[in-house]
């Protein structure tokens, strides 16, 4: 399905090219700007400061008031970190003649994955198939987005998810999640999280340029060594049809907790729809049948013969 196609099915018969966030996770610094300026311009409450005693994670993942999340893996390994090619190297300070001296440890180098993880919007989201109020919605611009004035809190949507985004709140039962600032958009400006981040992991723009451009930057990433270089939910034809977030990891999925191979939930529901109606047909044909042999006349009996 084309990008104009999927608006264009939504109902927006004259739709802007498809956006849509590339995260690079190869220049993510863990700063959480995304999760601040997310959670400042979305008005989302406050979810707590408990850390999980595992890493600097205090947020541990997405959920109805944490709409940006960036995880904090820790990894031994005996790949090189990427090299600073195009980036802007800090002077060292007086005194310092050499660069600050990797952590090692016997089983390799010690490194840092971090990864700010989002709502995918995916081409084809079955949240969208399972909400019975019309809450969810496809937007002009390809994004999904959760009415929260009509949600009535069913929780359809969670189970649905193949990326365990959304979330009810506990309070009232409403499903949240982001909506990649649908306002900011709608007034031509690039969402918050994109806008404060401070070394461009997170990229906003048409998707088809996106992909474009992040298959240059694993291809530069591999040729510097990073072998375990990759892209995620980029392929539109996916599982989901492709994701209108997409990411590049430096390692499997898995290692960020991300499903390897997602699939959208309700893809089996037209197959278990025409299998419901084919039983309901012969139940009720049974049942049919029943009454029309119950009314006719009895067979006469036959005479005993000697």
């Amino acid at each position: 399905m084309t990008n104009r196609q999927l608006a264009l099915d939504a109902g927006h018969p004259e739709p802007p090219p498809r956006v849509g966030f590339f995260t690079d996770t190869s220049v993510c610094i863990g700063c959480k700007a995304c999760e601040v300026a997310c959670k400042e311009w979305n008005a989302i409450p406050e979810d707590g400061l408990t850390l999980s005693g595992m890493s600097y994670d205090n947020t541990q993942g997405l959920g109805a008031s944490t709409w940006r999340h960036v995880a904090f893996i820790e990894q031994q390994t005996q790949q090189q970190p990427p090299t600073p090619e195009g980036r802007t190297q800090l002077p060292l300070l007086a005194g310092e003649s050499e660069a600050a001296p990797v952590e090692t440890t016997g089983a390799g180098e010690l490194r840092w994955l971090m990864s700010s993880d989002v709502c995918k919007h995916c081409t084809h989201a079955a949240c969208l198939d399972v909400c019975p109020t019309g809450s969810l919605f496809r937007t002009e611009f390809g994004t999904v987005v959760v009415q929260e004035d009509i949600c009535n809190g069913c929780g359809y949507c969670v189970p649905a998810c193949p990326y365990g985004v959304i979330e009810q709140r506990p309070h009232d039962g409403r499903a949240f999640k982001c909506t990649m600032c649908y306002d900011r958009l709608g007034a031509g400006q690039e969402p918050a999280c994109a806008k404060a981040c401070p070394t461009e992991s997170i990229q906003f723009g048409p998707l088809d340029e996106l992909r474009e451009r992040a298959a240059l930057r694993v291809d530069q990433l591999q040729e510097s060594g990073v072998e375990g270089a990759r892209l995620y939910g980029h392929e539109p034809d996916d599982g989901v049809g492709g994701d209108g977030a997409f990411f590049l990891l430096l390692d499997r999925p898995e290692v960020y907790g991300l499903p390897p191979d997602p699939v959208v939930t309700t893809r089996d529901l037209p197959t278990m729809w025409k299998h419901a109606g084919a039983a309901a047909l012969s139940l009720a044909g049974g049942i049919a049948l029943s009454f029309v042999l119950s009314g006719l006349p009895p067979l006469p009996r036959r005479k005993a013969t000697r």
